[in-house]
């Protein structure tokens, strides 16, 4: 079970921003996770990376609890997509690619021949080949985000994080990115947990959907369950109308103006 959660606070000077959060996230799924803007979706993901640690309560990662794993010996088993990736050294697509096979290479080692194939691998899957030899401080904030889920991707980790990650792409390559994190789901066993601001995408790629309200979670389940009109009026507050799409073979959302 990669996730135990149990009764986590955390807060912002005297803000409370995460309250008594508990839940249970288990291997081999794509969980989405949907929320009102400030309501703790990203303060949650910090905490399951271990950016941040909760003033109180638990995290256990596969039977530890999340503060006894080195930064090294994590990022093994977690892959972070940012919602925001800032730098301002110029390195080329390919080497900051090649920087999710940093925690496979001995302090002082170069990357190996395997590295190297791996990290190719990985750019053609993602198509971002054709940036490889140009710096990341030159790319759109589009090509960027692309990069950076295939830096994710070099990391060859069980679970994978994106935090808003396509929020800054269109919508060919935001369903090319998703489609090739459900193919880990689905035939390799991984898990994935994604905040999505998009329910209807959300409704396309994630089995399971946690819904997020005041720092807490407001409901959580499979998304044929819980993805109704009860729940997003609970949530958000707005009308709608929700039916299953056969074009998409997923429920889908309509809103009222």
């Amino acid at each position: 079970m990669p996730y135990q959660i149990d009764d986590i606070n955390f807060y912002y000077g005297n803000e409370k921003v995460i309250d008594r959060l508990s839940i249970m996230i288990e291997p081999g799924k794509f969980y989405g996770i949907i929320g009102p803007n400030g309501c703790g979706k990203s303060t949650f993901l910090d905490l399951l990376v271990k950016q941040m640690q909760p003033v109180s309560g638990t995290i256990i990662y596969n039977g530890k609890n999340l503060s006894v794993y080195s930064k090294r010996e994590l990022s093994t088993e977690i892959a972070l997509v940012p919602q925001n990736f800032y730098i301002d050294f110029p390195f080329t697509a390919k080497e900051i690619v090649l920087m999710g096979r940093y925690p496979y290479i001995s302090r002082f080692a170069s990357p190996s021949s395997f590295d190297i194939k791996f990290v190719q691998d990985i750019m053609e899957i993602t198509e971002t080949v054709e940036f490889e030899k140009r710096l990341i401080t030159e790319l759109s904030g589009g090509e960027r985000q692309r990069i950076v889920f295939a830096r994710a991707l070099a990391q060859d980790t069980p679970l994978l994080i994106l935090d808003e990650a396509t929020s800054n792409l269109d919508i060919n390559h935001t369903i090319s990115l998703l489609n090739i994190a459900a193919d880990r789901v689905q035939k390799q066993g991984r898990t994935v947990i994604a905040v999505m601001q998009d329910i209807n995408l959300a409704a396309s790629f994630c089995e399971y959907l946690i819904f997020m309200k005041q720092g807490s979670v407001e409901v959580h389940g499979s998304t044929n369950e819980i993805l109704n009109q009860k729940t997003i009026r609970s949530v958000f507050n707005v009308e709608t109308k929700v039916y299953f799409e056969p074009y998409s073979e997923s429920k889908q959302v309509i809103f009222k103006r």
